[in-house]
This record gives C-alpha cells, sequence and structure tokens, in this order.
C-alpha cells in the first residue's frame, strides 16, 4: 500500500490519480488527521509550499521539517520518499545528487533550501530504513488553481493580453511533466534502499523559449523589466534516474504549451458562467 502525504497539492494530487487509475491500493489521509499507530506502507511526502514559500516562511518550515519529524518519529511505514528540490543547486556548478550543497545564508529565497535540505537531512540520519530523497525541479501541468511560474504567466497572456517579466530573456532552469513526475515517484517508492535522486527533464528551457511560443499562440505583449535579473540554474543530472527508471521526458515543455493554453481558456470561460 501507498500513503501519500499531501494528497490536495498538485504534485499529491497527480501521485494519487496515477494511483486510483492503475488501482494500486493507497490512501490520502487528510491534514489534520491522527496517524500515529497507522500502518502506512510506502510512504510518498508531497507536504510542502512552493511559489509561495517567501510570504509564508514559518509555515514552510512546519510542512518541510516539523511535519516530517513528526511522521518519522511517530507512524509505521515500510519507506518514506520525501519531496525535496532541485533549486538547492542554484549556487552548484555540479548537480549529482551526491555532491555537497551550497547555501548562501544572505539571500533571502535560500530559506526554501535550507528548510528542504534540512528535511532531507533529518530523513537520512533518522535511523530509519528505505528513506529516498526526490528533488524535483520545476513541475508544470494542466493545474489551474496553481502559483507556480507558467501558470500565472499562462494566466497573464490570457487574461491581462500581457506577460511582464523580472527576470531576462536569457534566464533558464529545467521544467519537468507533473505526470512525469507521479510516474516516478511511485517507482521510485518501491525501491529498496535509501539515497537521493533528481527528478528532473535533464536541460534547461529559457523565458525566451516559453515567452516567445506563448506570444505565438495568444498575441501576448511580453515585457521585461529594467532592471530583470538573468537566472539560469546549472543543468540538472539525471543519470541516476535514466539507469535505474530508463526515464525519458514524455514532452518538451514547449509542445504541452499549446493544450495548456487551451485548457486555461476553458477554466476561464467556466468561471465566467459561474459568475454571471
Amino acid at each position: 500500500m501507498i500513503t501519500v502525504l499531501g494528497a490536495g497539492g498538485f504534485v499529491g494530487s497527480a501521485v494519487s490519480e496515477r494511483l486510483r487509475e492503475s488501482k494500486t491500493p493507497f490512501c490520502a489521509p487528510g491534514r489534520d488527521e491522527d496517524l500515529r499507530g497507522k500502518e502506512l506502507g510506502d510512504v510518498i511526502y508531497c507536504i510542502g509550499l512552493t511559489a509561495d514559500f517567501r510570504k509564508y516562511p514559518f509555515q514552510t518550515v512546519e510542512a518541510h521539517i516539523c511535519r516530517l519529524k513528526y511522521v518519522l518519529e511517530h507512524c509505521k511505514f515500510s519507506s518514506l520518499t520525501y519531496l525535496s528540490s532541485t533549486r538547492m543547486y542554484i549556487h552548484n556548478e555540479d548537480t549529482f545528487e551526491d555532491k555537497p550543497v551550497v547555501i548562501d545564508p544572505s539571500q533571502p529565497a535560500d530559506l526554501y533550501n535550507v528548510s528542504k535540505l534540512a528535511g532531507e537531512m533529518l530523513a537520512l540520519n533518522c535511523g530509519r530504513a528505505n528513506i529516498k530523497i526526490a528533488r524535483l525541479s520545476n513541475v508544470y501541468g494542466f493545474d489551474f488553481l496553481s502559483d507556480n511560474f507558467i501558470t500565472s504567466i499562462l494566466k497573464d497572456a490570457l487574461t491581462q493580453k500581457k506577460i511582464v517579466l523580472r527576470t531576462t530573456p536569457s534566464s533558464s532552469k529545467d521544467y519537468i511533466y507533473v505526470d512525469d513526475v507521479a510516474a516516478l515517484l511511485i517507482k521510485l517508492s518501491s525501491v529498496n534502499g535509501s539515497g537521493i535522486y533528481n527528478i528532473a527533464a535533464g536541460s534547461n528551457t529559457s523565458n525566451y523559449e516559453i515567452l516567445s511560443t506563448l506570444h505565438s499562440i495568444t498575441g501576448c505583449e511580453i515585457v521585461y523589466e529594467d532592471d530583470a535579473a538573468e537566472i539560469i540554474f546549472p543543468a540538472i543530472r539525471i543519470d541516476k534516474i535514466r539507469n535505474e527508471f530508463n526515464f525519458v521526458p514524455s514532452k518538451s515543455l514547449a509542445e504541452y504549451l499549446a493544450p495548456m493554453v487551451q485548457h486555461f481558456k476553458n477554466e476561464l470561460d467556466k468561471n465566467e458562467t459561474k459568475s454571471s
């Protein structure tokens, strides 16, 4: 059995849906459900904050560390897969899983990285067996309610007819489709042993590639702020998931943009119909 913690979130709901479709036994406990003494099987820990971590630092630490401590200390499980982030490689030149991670205390955004890293270290050093760390890159999908970068610019393109960016056209990072993530997490949960895995596409996509495609689809205006910063994440190494799971990304982000735009248009139309 698989237990999905944080099943109401973007990734957690995708994992739950895939398990439901495959008729795999799983449970998705509520946020405040008492799990002490219950046999949870293989736990996939999806509890966490992403785009809103800057606004809610205490909740970020609670989700990434404190709630995890409760599960590790009080719950029965066969394995636990903890969702971390490749964001922590931002100051690194090398993104192999076994390399040290660089943290810059002067950067407020590194609070997110530190909280995830603390969660990783707690999980790997708590004395429990079969602990896997899944460092996810930037996950995207047909998630109309998300505050992540791709969803926010799609909404702006459709509702404002204009996208304003605080990062340069050359800025780039790795994006991975949510269904690819869900499939890998389920496979990873059954691995016998402990370790860290990068869950990523393995190549970066630039702002220019994304925005030029969106402009051609929607006709929206693209504006870069005068003081836009260039932020280029190091390419994420995915040798481990390629070798162990024969992973190949299903499609590129550019291939998903047109159907995502259509999906978001449909969602906007539904909301307008409800409000009228």
